[in-house]
């Protein structure tokens, strides 16, 4: 299949066609991990048919993977139409790149490999460019909500809310290297090991990095953990 004629397929059934709205990233409605049903046999061996130019495997190969995908990206862009434009990306990098592919490793370190290296380009294209993104409300932006105190559970809802976007502007803050590790092996609960080979460094580098990672979300997010006093 020419690159023309898989640009022409990919809408039909790549991505879902969701409303593309700001999603926030502890939503339960994004998908954190693979499909449970995606053992790394079974997409090694949906590979090896994409490799012989099986479109079908591929549907299914994406059907599996573009969740776990697209939440990553979404945790280090923080911009969910990017997310979308970027996994798009990684899938036809995956689909031209079958012709030379071989199991050396695991499916997903493969795949998540192939994403680092296209959030990375994103990131430092932005950095480049000097875009900073601010947060800012207009007549546009959707109306905030405010707790009804007089409901039960109200504000400990506004608490757990008031964490979780604490958290994740504490991991968007991270260097891109932290943020990735800590995505990869908080939210897609991979081994140290395929994190090595995803961002290229040794064992003990990759424990250092999620330890200094973990000591500054601990002190933003100290006075949500009670440890002002530590910090």
């Amino acid at each position: 299949m020419s690159p023309a004629t898989l640009a022409a397929a990919f809408p039909a059934f790549l991505m879902p066609d969701p409303e593309r709205t700001n999603l926030p990233a502890h939503t339960p409605a994004m998908q954190d991990t693979a499909d449970a049903g995606a053992s790394d046999e079974e997409s090694v061996r949906l590979m090896l048919l994409v490799r012989d130019g099986d479109t079908r495997a591929f549907e299914r190969l994406v059907e599996l993977h573009q969740g776990a995908v697209i939440g990553t990206v979404y945790r280090m862009l923080n911009n969910l139409d990017d997310a979308h434009d970027i996994a798009q990306q990684v899938f036809i990098r995956v689909w031209r790149s079958a012709p030379r592919y071989e199991v050396t490793a695991k499916f997903t370190t493969w795949l998540y490999t192939i994403t680092r290296n296209l959030v990375f380009n994103e990131t430092r294209r932005r950095s480049r460019r000097r875009e900073v993104s601010i947060e800012q409300e207009n007549e546009d932006d959707p109306p905030k909500h405010f707790a009804d105190h007089s409901i039960p559970g109200a504000d400990e809802n506004l608490a757990k809310a008031e964490f979780h976007d604490a958290l994740d502007k504490a991991i968007a803050a991270l260097p891109e290297k932290q943020r990735l590790a800590v995505i990869l092996r908080g939210r897609q609960d991979l081994p140290y090991e395929e994190i090595c080979t995803i961002l290229k460094m040794s064992l003990p580098a990759v424990k250092s990095l999620l330890f200094r990672a973990r000591n500054d979300l601990r002190k933003n997010l100290a006075r949500f953990l009670g440890e002002e006093d530590a910090v």
